[in-house]
């Protein structure tokens, strides 16, 4: 299988799977049916063998996991391009960030760096620099940041420390630090600390295959779009993951990973321009990952021009033209397809029907085809969300159950920073009595704002020293991040942690 059948026009639309890496975009206005346009992407890389991975911002997407039952509608559709349906499921795993509608998908803080969580923060450009200064000294010290508690005891070592720290790296105003942490409980609050922490993703789970099928991996963004800030910084990070981790490859056959980015003007919105321009970056080498990224959005023109230009194969749906706006979103998406000289681009897009596209692929030169309209076919899937039994169902079976259910809490900087005050206050008598190791109190939980000395020595136990230690030492041999800190630390293009 070298190519997915998108549709029918004239001839069949088909797009080339060594030509998929080149990235793309979905467009169209709302209820044209660019999510059932996305299912049979999916559908169509999943049956090559290409694994997915899709965000599910309505939760329409799921019912790709169970087999669909055609309308007359739907099979008079696939009779007049000459197709014959075979309705079954594709191999799916759900994914939630809140651990609700899926397994739980974590990341540690080191592991995101501090230029993605001062986006997600909202943090102005004082208080972005206090908090890379914070990173900085962690990654120099060998202080992982595993969660927010993680976080919060190194800006408090910051902020009692910052006349010696601001002599070497530049003024850290206690203020500043405060800001930080209010940011921090609202980011709490909202919930999103259970994204932070462990067991955190492994990417070779995203690329799963079932036999000779891709996993689709469906994040489930019903709830999660609610805090577009955490949505947007997630996915920008995994892309930044795959980026940074995955080896050189070229243009393979077939992709390795296709990345469907839905509600994609969330990551662009207020983003600065030096970020920008590191998104484009990523986008412009991550072909050559093997990776394709295709973006879902209302109108092309959510896109900033650079990232745009780097989106080879392109699908539009209906766009609306009501307002000046509207006809200038309307005009640039007409003029990023390869004219037809049977109709008029700007004309046709407004006039295409639910499940009509405008589509524009990549031939086997690499060049765009001619604009072609398009009836989209039927998905063999389920054309809407699955029930929450037929997903408990699934879950039961997944082949990553059990890997991320439970959370994990080893030592990091909390503990370290605990133990480090602890025999400081002890002095000598630390070193009179050495097989008395340091206690770290409890986790904070929402309790912000707290000075350094109330944080460390509240009473209570977590675990001891030497017991974080020594399952420090058998996790670290797994884990992503134990292996990174036993090598140079470098932080990638946007910030997250590599290994050199």
């Amino acid at each position: 299988m070298s190519e997915i059948l998108i549709g029918q026009a004239d001839a069949p639309v088909l797009l080339r799977l060594d030509r998929a890496n080149r990235h793309g975009v979905v467009a169209g206005a709302t209820g044209t049916g660019k999510t059932v346009t996305l299912q049979v992407l999916a559908e169509g890389f999943s049956a090559a063998g290409v694994p997915v991975f899709a965000a599910d911002v309505k939760g329409d997407l799921s019912g790709l996991a169970a087999a669909g039952a055609p309308n007359d509608k739907l099979l008079a559709r696939a009779k007049a391009m000459g197709l014959t349906l075979d309705p079954h499921a594709t191999p799916a795993i759900f994914w939630d960030l809140l651990g609700q509608a899926g397994h739980p998908i974590r990341a540690t803080l080191s592991e995101m760096g501090p230029t993605l969580l001062s986006r997600l923060l909202e943090l102005s450009d004082a208080q972005e620099g206090v908090l890379t200064i914070v990173f900085h000294l962690c990654d120099q010290q060998k202080l992982l940041l595993l969660d927010l508690d993680d976080l919060q005891a190194a800006l408090s070592y910051v902020a009692e420390n910052a006349k010696d720290i601001g002599t070497q790296y530049g003024n850290v105003a206690p203020a500043t630090v405060g800001s930080i942490q209010r940011k921090l409980l609202q980011l709490r609050t909202d919930g999103a600390d259970r994204f932070f922490g462990e067991p955190a993703l492994d990417l070779s789970d995203l690329m799963r295959c079932a036999g000779d099928r891709g996993y689709v991996n469906v994040l489930d963004a019903t709830r999660l779009i609610e805090q577009p800030g955490l949505y947007s910084t997630f996915l920008l990070w995994l892309m930044s993951e795959l980026f940074e981790q995955l080896p050189e490859v070229g243009d393979p056959e077939k992709p390795k990973l296709v990345f469907f980015f839905d509600e994609a003007h969330l990551l662009f919105r207020d983003a600065p321009k030096a970020l920008l321009d590191k998104i484009e970056q990523v986008v412009r080498l991550i072909r050559s990952k093997g990776v394709g990224i295709y973006f879902v959005t209302q109108n092309p023109a959510d896109i900033p021009d650079a990232v745009l230009a780097q989106l080879g194969n392109r699908i539009q749906h209906a766009l609306r033209a009501y307002t000046p706006a509207d006809q200038a979103g309307l005009k640039a998406a007409a003029q990023s397809f390869r004219p037809n000289p049977a109709f008029d681009t700007a004309e046709a897009i407004q006039g295409l029907e639910v499940g009509q596209a405008l589509i524009s692929v990549l031939d086997e030169k690499g060049a765009p085809s001619v604009v072609a309209r398009t009836m989209i076919r039927p998905p063999e899937g389920r054309i809407g969300p699955i029930t929450p039994d037929e997903r408990h169902a699934i879950l039961a079976q997944s082949p990553v159950r059990g890997c991320y259910d439970t959370p994990e809490n080893r030592e990091s900087a909390y503990e370290l920073l605990a133990a480090r005050a602890q025999a400081k206050t002890d002095g000598p008598a630390a070193t009179a009595e050495p097989s008395a190791a340091p206690s770290a109190p409890p986790r904070p939980g929402g309790a912000f704002g707290q000075d350094i000395g109330a944080m460390i020595f509240g009473g209570g136990r977590r675990q001891g020293l030497a017991e974080a230690m020594a399952k420090s030492v058998v996790r670290a041999a797994g884990s992503q991040v134990g292996r990174q800190l036993t090598n140079a630390l470098v932080r990638g293009v946007l910030g997250s942690l590599t290994r050199r």
